[in-house]
């Protein structure tokens, strides 16, 4: 029963279940209603979103030292001692329900999901 990482707004997969929205803001232009529906997110959960300054810095990087300074900025704030306990949380969850979290990003490489997918696999996650 793992964790799919997953593009939001894109069609679920069979299995995939509860869809966990880990952005900073809802998707624009769809009305909160919607948000299922459009396969965005069935609960938002911004907690484990980059700060809106490091989503600015990521946004401007433009070579892999600036991908690599996202990365450990990003790491440094999901050692938040309440952001470490969540990423706990959804770690443990993954051995009992399906759950899928997501972020707009066309290309998980360069998302904050990719560090998300490492982050609970060294917590033990089972991770797709």
């Amino acid at each position: 029963m793992p964790i799919h990482i997953v593009q939001l707004g894109t069609p679920r997969r069979p299995g995939e279940g509860l869809r966990i929205g880990t952005v900073r803001r809802p998707p624009r232009g769809v009305a909160k209603a919607d948000f299922a529906r459009l396969d965005y997110y069935d609960i938002w959960f911004p907690n484990l979103a980059p700060s809106a300054e490091l989503v600015k810095e990521a946004q401007q990087s433009t070579d892999e030292r600036g991908w690599n300074a996202f990365v450990r900025k990003f790491r440094q704030e999901m050692n938040d001692p309440d952001r470490s306990r969540e990423l706990d949380l959804l770690a443990a969850l993954s051995h009992h329900t399906n759950i899928a979290i997501g972020c707009y990003c066309e290309t998980e490489a360069r998302c904050h999901r990719s560090v998300l997918r490492q982050l609970l696999a060294e917590r033990g996650a089972e991770v797709v």
